[in-house]
């Protein structure tokens, strides 16, 4: 069996109103916990937020039985040695009674990034007052399941893509210009070249001409390769003349 994943065009948040006055804690967080992850709708995926904001109100008449006003205790700690704070319930449900539902429903929530996304959507107030009227909450009872009306209606599609253009108009025909009249160009000189044409063959190599023709062939100059500088001639080097010593 496949994992069913909702769409996200499918998930609508809805808002709801809980009044908590006489309620008792743990009810009343089990409720709005169940409401928050979305397990009153048909699409909810326990790997999701499916869920609706939840509102509640007069937090202050909250009520816990069974005597643990004096036996509940809540605990914090700052992070430092030594810094344990214990509050009874008496106490806390005095001071903060929105701390109280927002840490019962906490408790009932996934310990992750998605029980913190859940979370977020919980507004606890200890009167009857609240600022979310804009948003037009539904009061919703304990124990009342919030009516399913089916999934939202599909919107279209925003067109993503490059919008066709319109086809541009063909601009009127302009009348053809007139033609140039033609230019006058000189005639280039041509020089033809004399060349001479040999008739013959090369004769063989001991210089015989060929028999029955006459050849005329074209005097060709050949270049005389540059000469070479003459070398320098480097003066002899005289030997000295010995003299012989004069006999006394």
């Amino acid at each position: 069996m496949k994992t069913y994943t909702p769409r996200p065009r499918d998930i609508e948040r809805r808002w709801y109103v809980i009044d908590a006055s006489g309620a008792v804690l743990g009810r009343l967080a089990s409720e709005v916990a169940a409401i928050l992850r979305g397990k009153h709708k048909p699409i909810f995926a326990p790997h999701m937020d499916t869920g609706d904001h939840v509102v509640v109100v007069n937090a202050s008449g909250v009520r816990l039985t069974g005597g643990k006003e004096e036996k509940k205790v809540a605990y914090r700690h700052s992070g430092y040695p030594g810094g344990l704070t214990e509050t009874k319930y008496s106490r806390l449900l005095a001071k903060r009674p929105q701390y109280a539902v927002e840490k019962a429903v906490r408790g009932m929530l996934p310990k992750n990034s998605l029980g913190r996304a859940m979370l977020s959507k919980l507004k606890v107030y200890a009167g009857p007052d609240h600022p979310h009227r804009a948003q037009s909450p539904q009061p919703l009872s304990l124990g009342e399941v919030p009516k399913w009306s089916g999934l939202p209606k599909p919107q279209p599609a925003a067109p993503t893509g490059p919008q066709p253009k319109a086809p541009a108009r063909r601009p009127a025909a302009k009348p053809a210009p007139a033609a140039p009249a033609p230019k006058r160009t000189a005639a280039k000189r041509t020089t033809a070249k004399t060349t001479a044409k040999t008739t013959a063959k090369a004769t063989s190599a001991k210089g015989t001409p060929a028999k029955g023709r006459v050849t005329s062939a074209k005097r060709t100059t050949a270049k005389a390769p540059a000469a070479e500088p003459p070398a320098k001639k480097t003066p002899a080097r005289k030997s000295p003349i010995r003299r012989k010593k004069k006999e006394e």
